[in-house]
């Protein structure tokens, strides 16, 4: 059963790649942007061109993925290098650390879903693996209101947009954005 979905997803996958709709997206290519960093477009989620580095060297990660993102975002925008330059989205999180306690791999302060603490823009929102995306997700929370939260992100996916909106919650002192794979958010303090 595994194996006969895999192939149909691979085959839809196919079919959307040559879709009219998707010839003017090139890997590479510019397709958001937050306080002056852009987000590119990456096509599948796996694919990888190469690790982008900053002028001292620190390693941003590879080129169009989330991770390169938002780490060129905190490296630019916010003045941030993370200790631990390398890893996947889904090792930004912690899960062995208390709510709002300091992540040491990535010099920020760590919350869990739920959270006694809101959402802030800039923080980084980390999502668990998935069946098709064994790495998680990480995105920068670029937008905060009382009821929602939006997420700016780069390599959504073939079908996935730069920006998507989940909605934000407060029930017994706690924040929870309303989404079953999101783990929490990371902030600099």
């Amino acid at each position: 059963m595994k194996f006969l979905f895999k192939i149909m997803f691979f085959a839809v996958l196919m079919w959307q790649c040559s879709s009219p709709s998707n010839n003017n997206k090139i890997a590479g290519n510019p397709i958001d942007s937050l306080n002056g960093v852009v987000v590119y477009y990456n096509g599948a989620v796996d694919n990888t061109f190469g690790r982008n580095l900053a002028p001292d060297g620190y390693n941003l990660g590879l080129k169009y993925q989330c991770v390169e993102f938002v780490k060129r975002y905190y490296y630019y925008h916010l003045k941030h290098k993370m200790p631990d330059s390398y890893g996947h989205a889904k090792d930004f999180f912690n899960k062995s650390l208390k709510d709002g306690t300091l992540n040491k791999q990535r010099s920020l302060i760590q919350y869990t879903n739920p959270s006694k603490t809101k959402p802030k823009v800039n923080d980084l929102a980390i999502f668990a693996p998935t069946t098709f995306n064994q790495y998680g997700h990480v995105a920068i929370i670029s937008k905060v209101e009382h009821d929602f939260i939006e997420i700016i992100q780069q390599n959504a996916g073939i079908w996935g947009k730069s920006r998507e909106t989940f909605k934000l919650s407060q029930n017994q002192g706690k924040w929870k954005i309303d989404h079953k794979k999101l783990l929490g958010w990371l902030r600099k303090e």
